[in-house]
């Protein structure tokens, strides 16, 4: 009865996973080390247990073990989807996995837009005296020249709605059985998604205010540079979608890597539209604009 039971369930208990352990030292060590970086930047120190731990190479470490957790755990997933191992009820959940993910992203820039927006909205805050000091009351800071939003940020704009165009293109051909449409649509979304982060780069090299000459600057900088950052976790992602799309992994039936991959590359454009209209058009009403 036992084993007639097994045979007809929807779910699949596979070996315990060392990878949540590893990738939870990874972290921790990553994070230490972070700090510890940041102390041996400013020349400071940083003890543990006796142990003198400013330097930068705690935080290479962590990272080095959090990036093989990744490789390590999502090539485990995509042995166990070959091996038939991703029921009906184990996808589903991965689908849940994923949307949890990006509902996280989502808080994640709700703080960065909230501390625009707090800036923006009350400069001339009479119980933030800093502030006022710091901005002279107004959006954008007195002495600040802004970018212009008609010129690398809706080239930037363009890129990116074109890129979500072909990633569709590129899922629209899978769900038909085109591979070589899926492989085109694939490559050409990698191409934009690299075209994006070498604009961004130009575009912060020529920029005319820095990080920390004001709290614009700092604002601006950790609002675009995080979702910058995310497209270039989406490019390296779909890089992955490309390289088992040309071995032939996915299929009209199994594609969840993919599927997974265009989520998230749809979530980046959404907050770049968001980005775009409040904090490079909205936010420069009225200010000076830069000479490009």
């Amino acid at each position: 009865m036992a084993d007639a039971h097994q045979k007809h369930h929807d779910y699949h208990i596979i070996d315990p996973s060392p990878w949540p352990f590893i990738g939870s030292i990874g972290a921790l060590t990553m994070a230490i080390g972070g700090i510890a970086y940041m102390r041996y930047l400013a020349g400071g120190s940083l003890e543990l247990f006796g142990i003198e731990l400013a330097n930068p190479w705690l935080f290479f470490i962590g990272l080095v073990i959090v990036l093989y957790t990744m490789f390590g755990w999502w090539s485990d997933c995509v042995k166990e989807s070959h091996e038939g191992h991703h029921t009906r009820v184990v996808s589903l959940h991965l689908r849940y996995g994923m949307m949890m993910f990006i509902a996280s992203e989502v808080m994640f820039f709700v703080a960065w837009f909230w501390a625009f927006f707090d800036a923006a909205i009350f400069a001339g805050e009479a119980a933030q005296v800093a502030r006022v000091e710091h901005t002279g009351g107004v959006w954008p800071p007195v002495g600040i020249e802004v970018l212009d939003p008609m010129h690398l940020p809706l080239y930037n704009t363009i890129i990116l709605l074109l890129s979500g165009t072909t990633v569709t293109w590129a899922h629209h051909a899978l769900l038909h059985g085109n591979r070589k449409g899926l492989v085109t649509g694939l490559a050409l979304t990698v191409a934009l998604g690299a075209l994006f982060s070498f604009v961004q780069a130009y575009e912060y090299i020529h920029a005319p205010f820095a990080f920390k000459e004001s709290i614009y600057g700092a604002t601006f900088f950790m609002a675009t540079g995080f979702h910058g950052f995310h497209v270039l976790v989406g490019t390296i992602f779909l890089i992955v979608c490309l390289i088992r799309a040309t071995a032939g992994d996915f299929t009209p039936q199994k594609h969840f890597g993919f599927e997974a991959a265009a989520w998230y590359w749809h979530f980046v454009d959404v907050v770049w539209l968001f980005l775009f209209f409040s904090i490079y058009i909205w936010a420069s009403w009225g200010a000076t604009i830069a000479a490009h």
